[in-house]
C-alpha cells in the first residue's frame, strides 16, 4: 500500500491532529511527574509537550477557526478529568495476588494529588482558551497577515498563564519553602524555556498550516 500524507483529506489531517493534542496534555500529567536535568535546569518531562499542544491550536485556529479549536479543548478536559478519575480507581481497586509486590510502585508513579490535578486542568483550560482569543484578536489586527506574529504573541502570553497559574496552585504554601518569591524562582526558568521552544516552533506552524489547508482545485482534468 502506496501511503502519501500530502493525500490524506482534511478532515483525517484533522482528527490526528486532534487526536495528538488530546494525547500530549493527557501524557504530559503523565510523565510531567519525572524531573530531568538541562542543564542548570531541572525541568519535568511534560515541558516537552505542552509547546505541541499550543502549535496545534494555532494550526486549528488559522485553518478550521475559533469555534473549532474551542470545542477541542473543553472534549480535552473532559478527557483529563476521566483519565484521572480512573487512575484514582485503579489505585483504590484491590490489586490480583500476582500483582500485590508490585502494586506498591503502581501507586507511587500514579498517585498525583488532587491539588496538582486541579492545578493542571485549570491552567490547561485558561491557557488554552487565552491562547485561542488572543489568536483570533491578533488575526483581526493583521487582516490575517503575519501569521508567525499571531502565533508567537498568543501563544508567548498563554505559556505564561499557564505556567503560573500552574505553579501556584500546585505547590504555593506545600511547606514554608514554597512562599511567593519561591515560586517566581520556579515559575522564570520553566517560562523562558517554553518561550524558546515556542520560537522555535514557528516554522513547524507554517508547515502544519500548509498542511492542513486544503488545495485548490487546479486545472480543467479535475473538474470531468
Amino acid at each position: 500500500m502506496n501511503l502519501n500524507i500530502n493525500n490524506i483529506s482534511q478532515e483525517r489531517k484533522t482528527t490526528l491532529l486532534q487526536v495528538i493534542f488530546a494525547t500530549s496534555i493527557i501524557l504530559a500529567n503523565i510523565v510531567g511527574i519525572k524531573i530531568i536535568r538541562l542543564g542548570p535546569l531541572n525541568v519535568s518531562m511534560g515541558i516537552w509537550l505542552v509547546p505541541i499542544t499550543f502549535l496545534i491550536t494555532d494550526i486549528l485556529a488559522e485553518v478550521k477557526g475559533k469555534k473549532f479549536v474551542s470545542q477541542l479543548v473543553w472534549a480535552t478536559a473532559i478527557a483529563m478529568i476521566f483519565s484521572y478519575i480512573f487512575i484514582k480507581i485503579s489505585i483504590w481497586v484491590q490489586p490480583a495476588e500476582r500483582f500485590i509486590d508490585a502494586n506498591p510502585a503502581f501507586i507511587e508513579v500514579f498517585q498525583n494529588s488532587a491539588r496538582i490535578f486541579i492545578a493542571s486542568i485549570i491552567a490547561f483550560i485558561i491557557s488554552q482558551l487565552h491562547d485561542i482569543w488572543a489568536f483570533e484578536y491578533w488575526k483581526q489586527k493583521t487582516k490575517g497577515k503575519y501569521f508567525w506574529l499571531r502565533n508567537n504573541l498568543s501563544t508567548i502570553v498563554s505559556q505564561f498563564i499557564d505556567t503560573t497559574i500552574f505553579i501556584f496552585i500546585a505547590f504555593y504554601h506545600m511547606t514554608p519553602k514554597f512562599d511567593f518569591t519561591f515560586m517566581w524562582s520556579l515559575i522564570l526558568p520553566y517560562y523562558v524555556l517554553k518561550i524558546i521552544l515556542a520560537l522555535l516552533d514557528t516554522p513547524f506552524a507554517y508547515l502544519g498550516v500548509k498542511w492542513l489547508t486544503p488545495r485548490p482545485s487546479s486545472g480543467p482534468e479535475e473538474k470531468k
